[in-house]
């Protein structure tokens, strides 16, 4: 591309990004999953081991806490929409909500007031708040950098191998300093309660960190003008999910995805204890969940190119599926169940497929956020991520309610940090292996009524340049 064409391009918000600004606005992502994959891999087992909370009682508050935010997401959206901070539209909250968020992550894993469901409450409401506050803008804030979509597809790969760095950062780093720093060596007894609490104080401190990082690398650049978005309302949100049939589609992915996450992350941890006998191999299973980001992001955007964006997601979708399938046969026949290096190698294969197909997922939501754009005039990317934020925060409900009710059933012994019933040990595994791979099924019908390809967005986003242009 000579001089003179990438300025027509970029007039028409068609940017491109340097390797810096990339990596600086991916370590957002980074930042926020030190702190969400620790909610999602480790939180529920520190609620019934190490709290001491019935793990009943703690589906119920997973389900309470995702019910506030349903009401508080297109709150946050509408109002990101609306106004225009100092700092920047998006990149301002993650200075904003970045602090607060810091103080209730740390203050979520304290066991200083052990077994109280009121100072839970407050703990988790106000970190689950807050993280909203940061999240909703930050989804934003990519669809406000360029409309190249090759370059949100560069962009969204260098987000996704920073998050799941942020992901092997919390999968290995969270059992191996939990055990270094618990006076018995576990990671689920209640003796460990200040280990949790000083690894969680270093992990926040990071994510603040990472967060003021990717506030001074980021730039704003397709943003609407005050005044187009000045009438925007949280009604908006129910307009905009009627009228845009591609966020629909993208809203029930993320549903089934982040449910499917949620619940074969919160179950790893039980299921290497508990069902392999292996809690000293807890971090490497745990750290394969984010492992194949690093080999596999990379190439994304030439399988992309090869193979278009439907059949990346079906190829990857059945991938995750036959390593699910192959975790569920390793775990029921004695002979192999001992073999931890079999349960290592379908654990690789299960996340290869789940990382690619939900890390891709979210280079579609720009995409939806022109797609309204273009029928409706207005570029509200506050109400699309605050409602794509409800319906992954939705899959997460599921994932924090269906592990707890599913061990209630089965009878788990919180007490217990060695051994269970073979029916708890059953339900653990329909949690690691056959619920998620229901899900993934489900996943891949919604995704194939997708209907924005390159070209069709390419064309769209060009017209709404020109639309401007002559406006």
């Amino acid at each position: 591309m000579n001089a003179s064409t990438q300025t027509l391009s970029e007039s028409k918000g068609f940017y491109k990004l340097s390797w810096l600004q990339r990596v600086g606005f991916g370590s957002g992502d980074l930042a926020q999953n030190l702190i969400y994959q620790t909610v999602a891999q480790y939180l529920l087992i520190f609620y019934t081991n190490v709290y001491g909370l019935p793990a009943a009682t703690a589906a119920v508050m997973f389900l309470i806490v995702r019910l506030v935010d349903v009401i508080w997401d297109p709150l946050v959206g509408a109002y990101v929409d609306k106004h225009n901070p100092k700092l920047g539209k998006y990149r301002s909250y993650l200075i904003l909500g970045g602090i607060p968020l810091t103080g209730f992550a740390i203050l979520c894993f304290w066991n200083g007031f052990s077994g109280s469901l009121v100072y839970a409450y407050i703990t988790y409401v106000g970190l689950s708040m807050c993280y909203t506050l940061i999240n909703v803008p930050y989804g934003a804030l990519n669809a406000s950098l360029t409309r190249d979509t090759d370059e949100i597809t560069k962009l969204t790969s260098v987000r996704m191998f920073l998050a799941n760095l942020g992901g092997l950062a919390v999968a290995y780093g969270i059992p191996v300093l939990i055990k270094m720093l618990s006076p018995d060596g576990k990671i689920n007894s209640a003796e460990s309660g200040n280990a949790w609490f000083i690894t969680m104080t270093i992990y926040a401190v990071a994510g603040m960190i990472l967060l003021i990082f990717c506030y001074t690398q980021t730039k704003e650049r397709v943003v609407m003008d005050e005044k187009e978005t000045a009438e925007v309302q949280v009604s908006d949100l129910w307009t905009e999910f009627k009228h845009n049939t591609p966020l629909r589609v993208l809203a029930f992915f993320f549903i089934t995805a982040f449910a499917m996450m949620a619940i074969g992350n919160s179950a790893g941890s039980y299921y290497m204890i508990y069902n392999v006998q292996a809690p000293d191999m807890l971090p490497y299973f745990a750290a394969l969940g984010s492992i194949p980001a690093f080999i596999f992001m990379p190439m994304v955007p030439a399988i992309k190119r090869a193979i278009g964006k439907k059949q990346m997601f079906y190829i990857f979708l059945s991938i995750a599926i036959f390593g699910m399938a192959l975790l569920y046969v390793i775990s029921v026949v004695p002979a192999l169940k001992t073999q931890v290096w079999l349960v290592l190698v379908a654990q690789f294969i299960k996340s290869t497929g789940v990382i690619v197909a939900t890390g891709y997922m979210w280079a579609l939501v720009p995409e939806v956020i022109s797609y309204g754009e273009h029928i409706t005039g207005k570029r509200i990317s506050g109400i699309v991520n605050a409602l794509t934020g409800i319906f992954y925060k939705a899959g997460m409900a599921l994932g924090g309610v269906v592990p707890g009710l599913v061990l209630a059933f089965v009878d788990f012994d919180e007490k217990n940090t060695v051994t269970q019933s073979a029916f708890a040990e059953q339900g653990i595994l329909w949690l690691v292996a056959v619920i998620p791979a229901i899900l993934l099924i489900v996943a891949m019908f919604i995704i194939s009524k997708y209907e924005l390809s390159d070209e069709v967005i390419d064309k769209i986003n060009m017209e709404i340049e020109e639309r401007h242009l002559k406006g």
